[in-house]
């Protein structure tokens, strides 16, 4: 043989070797997908194998949605894989939107996908709506507490009834907002009601009240009822802070007559301090008395009579003083035993 012919020989064995191959590793997927009339071409599947797709996922998301009425593109399928996406639960989603009549097409629900939502779930909410308690008890949080305008709290647990919108779903606000807005309704309408009485006789007027805000707007669900499954009334609010109130209002006072006593204190130690300066100057005034004699003496403005009947004076004065102090005691000591 010529080297032509060793030339065509070997390429064609190494072609048949490299059919061979593929026909091992691709041959049943292929026969698969084919059978079940959700035809894939082999080089597809050669690149997928190149470009590290799950070709299996492919092949079984596409058989899966041709069986089920769905035209999907394999290219579309192999992109959102590398998109990091899960194509069969957006193939599973789009089959069950699809029997219960739900518009959802394949961008918006690899648009769900890829947004971090689980679109299966989402479709199967909008089909069979789900109950949302209110508070949520994995919170630590039994009721919600609201207090009417006499003072009197009130605890109510509401539960609501709430379906996947679609359309919304990208962008809208998740369960704990729905959660957060009941939660504020009921406040509010416990709190606009006059007595906690009209509360406990009609509660399905705190789920009207809430229902009329549309809460449930720029949020991915909508909100069908809102039901009140419990109400209790709580404690007296009102009492317990005109209590505290008046509590504070006593020390206030309390602390204003402390002030007022300290005062009184420190203006009385004053008027002490000012008698003792007065008997003092008293005590000064007195010393200055002999020395003016002596001068009265000297200058011949005082005689001796004088000052003998000066003398005279002052002890009949001290005298007369004496008497009238013992007077005094004894009427005293005469009056104590008749008290």
């Amino acid at each position: 043989m010529g080297t032509f012919e060793l030339l065509a020989v070997a390429v064609a064995f190494l072609f048949g070797l490299m059919m061979f191959v593929v026909l091992v590793n691709f041959g049943l997927l292929w026969l698969r997908a084919f059978a079940s009339g959700a035809h894939v071409g082999m080089l597809q599947l050669v690149g997928m194998r190149l470009r590290r797709v799950n070709a299996n996922a492919i092949v079984g998301a596409r058989i899966m949605g041709v069986k089920a009425g769905l035209k999907l593109d394999v290219d579309r399928l192999e992109a959102h894989y590398l998109a990091q996406g899960n194509v069969p639960r957006v193939v599973t989603a789009m089959i069950a939107a699809n029997k219960a009549n739900i518009p959802l097409t394949f961008e918006r629900a690899t648009a769900i996908d890829l947004a971090g939502r689980d679109v299966l779930d989402a479709v199967q909410t909008s089909v069979n709506p789900k109950v949302i308690d209110c508070p949520d008890p994995s919170k630590g949080k039994k009721t919600i507490d609201g207090i009417a305008v006499n003072g009197i709290q009130v605890r109510a647990r509401a539960r609501v009834t709430v379906r996947s919108n679609i359309d919304r779903l990208v962008g809208g606000a998740t369960e704990e907002t729905i959660i957060a807005r009941v939660g504020e309704g009921i406040v509010s309408a416990i709190g606009s009601a006059d007595s906690h009485k009209q509360v406990l006789e009609h509660p399905d007027l705190i789920s009207k009240k809430v229902l009329a805000k549309g809460l449930d707007a720029g949020t991915a669900f909508e909100i069908l009822s809102i039901d009140i499954a419990d109400v209790d009334v709580g404690d007296n609010i009102g009492a317990r802070l005109q209590a505290d109130q008046a509590e504070a209002e006593m020390r206030m006072a309390r602390a204003k007559a402390e002030e007022r006593r300290a005062m009184a204190v420190a203006q009385e130690q004053e008027m002490v301090a000012a008698i003792k300066e007065n008997r003092a100057k008293v005590v000064l005034a007195e010393a200055e008395i002999p020395k003016a004699m002596a001068e009265a003496f000297r200058s011949g403005h005082l005689g001796i009579m004088d000052y003998y009947r000066m003398k005279n004076v002052m002890a009949d004065t001290d005298m007369r003083s004496s008497i009238a102090g013992g007077a005094q005691g004894e009427g005293a000591a005469t009056a104590e035993p008749k008290s």
